[in-house]
C-alpha cells in the first residue's frame, strides 16, 4: 500500500491508540497489511481528544462522500478497521490504500493513493455525512 497524501492529519487520540495497536500487534497477532505508510501517519497525526475533534474530520467510522478527481464520479465509503471491512458495501479498511489515504483528512482535502498494481487514484472529500464523535459516540 501507498499512500500519496501528504499533508497533515487530524487523529482523536481513541483511533490512534487502536490504530497504533493494531499496526503494532499488541494483544493479538500483527495485522499483515500493516506497513510503513500507517505507522507514518500515526506518527505524524495531530492528537486531538474525542470530544473536540472537529465534525469536518474523517475518523474511524466515519462515511465520507468522495468526487473522484479523473472522472467526477461521487461515491459514499465507511472507513472502518479490517474485521468490519465489505467493499462491496462501501466499508474500506482503514488499512487499504483508500481508507489509510482518507483517515484525518478535513472536508475539502484530496486523497491520494497507489493500489498495489501500481494503479494511482484520487479523490476529493466532499462531505463528511456521519462521524461518529458528532453525533456522540465518542468509543465507536
Amino acid at each position: 500500500m501507498e499512500v500519496l497524501t501528504h499533508e497533515v492529519r487530524t487523529l482523536t487520540e481513541l483511533d490512534h491508540v487502536r490504530l497504533e495497536r493494531l499496526i503494532r500487534g499488541v494483544g493479538e497477532p500483527a495485522a499483515p497489511q500493516a506497513n510503513g505508510a500507517m505507522l507514518a501517519i500515526l506518527d505524524g497525526a495531530e492528537l486531538v481528544p474525542s470530544r473536540r475533534v472537529l465534525p469536518d474530520v474523517v475518523t474511524m467510522y466515519s462515511q465520507v462522500e468522495l468526487a473522484d478527481l479523473t472522472t467526477g464520479k461521487r461515491y459514499r465509503l465507511t472507513i472502518c478497521y479490517p474485521p468490519d471491512a465489505e467493499p462491496h458495501a462501501g466499508f474500506v479498511s482503514v488499512l487499504s490504500p483508500v481508507g489509510a489515504s482518507l483517515l484525518g483528512l478535513r472536508v475539502g482535502s484530496i486523497a491520494r493513493w497507489r493500489l498495489p498494481g501500481g494503479e494511482e487514484g484520487a479523490a476529493k472529500v466532499v462531505a463528511l455525512l456521519f462521524q461518529p464523535e458528532a453525533c456522540g459516540d465518542y468509543t465507536l
